[in-house]
């Protein structure tokens, strides 16, 4: 490629001219040279512009994980297309609101995947929306979507990196999810520092183990494409085959959540001799106990990362070189000197200082442009000097923080500001503790009182009397649980990143105990 056709390229498209003939992204045994999907990216781009789609236009991709993901994804940071992931675990209801809530104005779909007939609910669905225009879709996705003469004789536009190129859905646990849309130029700034952060180049092989359309599973693949390394993509999840794929691909980076990363790492039979980073968004409570066994049986030194929909994953992290107590905590130092964070009074809306609690706040490229088509949730979403509000809350400590719990999960104590993950961890220190959830209920006179939910560990069994003994004995009083209940599973829900624990599920539980007449 001549330094002309270069210039001709988008920011992302140029991570794929540099070495055009080394592997980018792999599923088994195929693989694609980053020269391959760079061409492949541009006769979709071609594609796209043929059917009349501009910069700002909407294209939705409902397709699995896959080189074809990537060749549109590619594509549409040529033209300043907005690319709207849709999870292929939706159905009707969701993709419907997805198409709407994003304006699109077309979608390239697998017509059959698994066991979803995709062509029948896009059809079925098109008719209902006055802004698609153009179904695309495909038999399978095995090899690259492939234009006509025709559209190969066309001239694309000089991109624009400051278009938007691509949204990642919230987790909708609570209501629909809002999609929060991110430029081509803050996605490429972020997968390069991320890229340098986590030491990614020409040698790294990432075990891209969960979906594109989740912000780790993007920012993840993003950054190896721009540190040199090449992708190895597992669609449908199973611990076994990522495991395998580990040791047979030479995989030296995998980052996921706690519970994936455990899955895999407990498989019998492996020793993951390359890898040598790692990371986990901690959702299931085993974080500590996860990074002492990597350690113990691998010598691989885990730590928490920490981001969001709105802000990127992998926007913090942990030094890989901190003790295992510190690695363990979620938070982190920002990716880059640009990403700023701040700890807000959520009654006085001033600054925190070390190490009080309040809202984590963030400013930076990072942060998203502001929800589609939704101004109601954007204004809410962000502070009157434009920093965003996370929800979540944290302490700070010099240039890094400590995540604490999402704010409406925190619990105030007989007066006290309480992390309901202290009281999580202290209980999984007890031998018959499998892994543990508090919940708070709130009680007209009382405040909140504390409702821990227990997974015993190894078919090993306690009683509520001994494990209240037991936090009586070891952690601050008011602390305690008022009740302690057991249970085989924790609500969850299935996301892009991950398994997480629907703790408003657990407070109805606790309240429906409470009002059946079980004392607090």
């Amino acid at each position: 490629m001549t330094t002309s056709d270069v210039s001709t390229l988008s920011p992302m498209q140029r991570w794929l001219s540099r070495a055009p003939d080394t592997r980018v992204f792999r599923i088994g045994d195929a693989a694609v040279s980053r020269g391959e999907l760079l061409a492949a990216s541009r006769a979709a781009a071609q594609h796209l512009y043929a059917l009349g789609f501009r910069r700002g236009d909407v294209v939705c991709l409902l397709i699995p994980d896959s080189a074809v993901w990537l060749q549109f994804l590619f594509a549409a940071s040529q033209l300043g297309v907005l690319v709207v992931p849709i999870s292929t675990r939706y159905r009707d209801l969701e993709i419907a609101h997805v198409l709407a809530t994003s304006r699109a104005k077309g979608v390239v779909f697998i017509r059959q995947f698994l066991k979803a007939d995709f062509q029948q609910i896009i059809e079925t669905l098109a008719p209902t929306l006055p802004t698609l225009e153009h179904l695309v879709g495909l038999d399978n996705t095995k090899g690259f979507f492939g234009g006509s003469q025709r559209d190969a004789a066309l001239s694309l536009p000089e991109p624009d990196p400051t278009a938007l190129l691509c949204t990642f859905s919230t987790s909708g646990t609570t209501g629909k999810p809002k999609l929060a849309p991110h430029s081509q130029a803050g996605i490429a700034k972020h997968a390069e520092d991320v890229a340098k952060a986590l030491d990614i180049d020409e040698a790294t092989v990432t075990l891209c183990a969960l979906p594109l359309y989740g912000v780790l599973g993007f920012v993840s693949t993003m950054a190896t494409i721009a540190g040199g390394g090449c992708c190895v993509s597992q669609p449908v999840f199973k611990a076994e085959s990522a495991a395998k794929i580990i040791d047979d691909q030479g995989v030296t980076h995998f980052y996921g959540s706690d519970g994936l990363l455990d899955a895999v790492l407990r498989v019998p039979g492996h020793a993951f001799r390359q890898l040598r980073r790692g990371g986990f968004a901690e959702f299931a409570g085993l974080g500590r106990r996860l990074i002492d066994f990597a350690e113990e049986r691998f010598g691989l030194s885990l730590c928490g990362i920490y981001g969001s929909s709105e802000c990127f994953a992998l926007m913090a992290l942990r030094d890989p070189a901190l003790p295992a107590e510190r690695r363990a905590m979620p938070g982190g130092s920002p990716t880059s000197a640009d990403i700023r964070f701040r700890i807000v009074n959520t009654t006085t809306g001033m600054v925190q200082p070390d190490p009080s609690p309040g809202e984590l706040q963030i400013s930076g490229p990072n942060v998203m442009a502001g929800y589609l088509n939704n101004p109601g949730a954007t204004a809410e979403a962000m502070t009157a000097d434009g920093w965003f509000r996370t929800g979540d809350l944290a302490s700070g400590e010099g240039a890094s923080f400590v995540y604490l719990a999402r704010m409406k999960d925190s619990l105030r104590l007989r007066g006290y500001l309480v992390d309901p993950t202290e009281i999580e961890y202290f209980l999984t220190t007890h031998s018959s503790v499998g892994a543990a959830q508090v919940v708070g209920i709130h009680r007209e006179g009382r405040g909140d009182v504390a409702v821990a939910f227990v997974r015993p560990r190894d078919g090993r069994t306690g009683s509520e009397e001994e494990l209240i003994s037991y936090c009586t004995n070891g952690i601050s009083n008011y602390k305690v649980p008022s009740r302690i209940v057991f249970v085989d599973r924790f609500p969850e829900i299935t996301g892009p990143n991950g398994v997480k624990i629907q703790k408003n599920k657990l407070r109805e539980l606790a309240d429906t105990l409470i009002k059946k007449g079980s004392p607090l």
